[in-house]
Parts: C-alpha cells; sequence; structure tokens
C-alpha cells in the first residue's frame, strides 16, 4: 500500500513541475518582444490604382503619367509595394553629388504617416542641381522603423518613364524604387549611398 502511494505522488510531482515549467515557457515566449509572430512578415499591400492616385495627387502630375512608371516596376518587381513615401529633395553635383529629402512614409495600417528624412552621395557625369519631387514605392517594409538604414548603391541604371526618373535601392530585402520628377532628374547620380533617418543629417555619408 505504501509503495503504491510513493508511486501516485511521484506522477503527481512530475506532472506538477512539468506544468510549471510549459506555463514558464509561454510566459516568457510573451513577454519577449523579440519573440516572432506571424504578422512580423506581413503588412498590407497596396494596388496600382491606390498608388496612381497618390502620385498623381502628390506629384502634381497626370494619372497618365505616373501610371506607366507605375506599371513598369509592378512588372519588374512582380510584387505589390507595402508603403510609399511622398515628398521632395534637392540635390547638386559636380562629378560627386549630395542629395538631401524630406517626407512622410504612408502604411495602411498605420494610424498617420511617418516623417522621414534621406540623405546621400552619389558618382555620376551629371553637373548642376535640381529640385524634384519624389514619389517612392516600397517593397518588404512590414514595419515603419525598418525603413531607417543605409541603402549602399543603388541598383540598376535610372531610366526614364513618361518623363519621370526611376531607379531602385536595395538593403536587406527592402526595395525602394523612387519615382522623381522636377528641374533636370540627374540620372548620371544613381550610384552612391542613400541614408533614410527620423531626424535631417547635414553630412550625406
Amino acid at each position: 500500500m505504501h509503495r503504491r502511494q510513493m508511486i501516485l505522488s511521484g506522477l503527481a510531482a512530475t506532472a506538477g513541475a512539468a506544468g510549471l515549467s510549459a506555463c514558464a515557457t509561454t510566459g516568457q515566449q510573451q513577454s519577449d518582444p523579440a519573440y516572432p509572430i506571424a504578422s512580423d512578415g506581413q503588412a498590407p499591400t497596396y494596388t496600382a490604382d491606390e498608388l496612381v492616385a497618390a502620385g498623381s495627387r502628390e506629384l502634381g502630375i497626370a494619372a497618365e503619367a505616373i501610371g506607366a512608371a507605375i506599371e513598369r516596376i509592378f512588372a519588374e518587381q512582380g510584387d505589390r509595394p507595402t508603403a510609399y513615401i511622398a515628398g521632395e529633395e534637392a540635390s547638386g553635383a559636380m562629378a560627386v553629388g549630395a542629395r538631401y529629402g524630406r517626407g512622410a512614409l504612408h502604411m495602411k495600417d498605420l494610424s498617420a504617416s511617418q516623417e522621414v528624412f534621406w540623405q546621400g552621395i552619389s558618382i555620376g557625369w551629371d553637373v548642376g542641381g535640381n529640385a524634384s519631387r519624389v514619389f517612392t514605392l516600397v517593397y518588404g517594409l512590414y514595419h515603419p522603423d525598418m525603413i531607417y538604414r543605409r541603402y549602399p548603391g543603388v541598383e540598376g541604371t535610372a531610366y526614364l518613364v513618361g518623363g519621370l526618373g526611376v531607379n531602385y535601392q536595395r538593403a536587406d530585402g527592402i526595395i525602394l524604387a523612387p519615382i522623381r520628377t522636377g528641374v533636370g532628374l540627374r540620372l548620371g547620380a544613381n550610384v552612391g549611398t542613400m541614408a533614410y533617418s527620423r531626424q535631417r543629417n547635414l553630412l550625406p555619408f
């Protein structure tokens, strides 16, 4: 009889310890901000029609003009962007150029737009300066704070679509496709770095 009671007591103690361990593990997972959740790799996307309407409004141009640029970007990326940035920038170059910009980041699951600055240095064949409005399609961005980083170099060559300049910036799975309009597109300034930050930085590095 005593032996049976000892076995039952041992089983009960083991079950209790396992339950406490499971509770501790679950509590750790829920309280740990780094614990992965399904939404980490997901975000609502924008359709081409939504971006054409927003881009036409932000750039102050006809929908047909920006529609051609957005259509080409959609065809090349094969996916929908999760965000866009609307803003303005100024740049100048004498073989080596600098570019500064300011805009607002828009995502469907944000209650309000988020301010963003960018600055960069580039090398190209152009000389002079320009001011432009910029409408940037953003791919692979699932949280607004992920935008703040350096994009080392611009992939590919800038090209013109409907009078607008388009090129690409890439870093850590995030792809930016800026569409620029303004006086002088400076297509030669397409090799360099671009850093996006929460505040204005005077140095373009």
